[in-house]
């Protein structure tokens, strides 16, 4: 099984191969949590992180920033009271890339 936390993003270029469904299958249970969506004909990663108030939201989304920054790699971020839902997939090729499902894990990590 893929080690996600731990993986670093690639530089990731238009035109890069998008996952296939075989590696969605794969790699989606190392992040169960996430649900695969399709948005527009775009598939992307979603979940929604419950929090205990605004000051916890705030500092996850902090993290989450950090996190994005660190690896060139940024997600869509709406952000409640109480919960912040993340969206990833790769602009540059309009669907899910490897980078994705790294990013979702080390997400899921920050959380914990």
């Amino acid at each position: 099984m893929e080690d996600f936390v731990n993986g670093k993003c690639e530089v990731c270029q238009a035109g890069a191969p998008l996952v296939t469904s075989e590696q969605i299958k794969e790699y989606i249970q190392v992040i169960p949590e996430w649900e695969i969506i399709q948005d527009d004909s775009i598939k992307k990663l979603k979940r929604c992180f419950k929090t205990k108030n605004y000051i916890e939201t705030i500092k996850f989304v902090n993290a989450i920033a950090a996190i994005a920054n660190s690896q060139d790699h940024h997600p869509v971020l709406q952000v409640e009271y109480n919960s912040v839902t993340v969206w990833w997939w790769t602009h540059k090729i309009n669907g899910l890339h490897r980078n994705d499902f790294i990013m979702a894990a080390k997400t899921n990590e920050t959380f914990t």
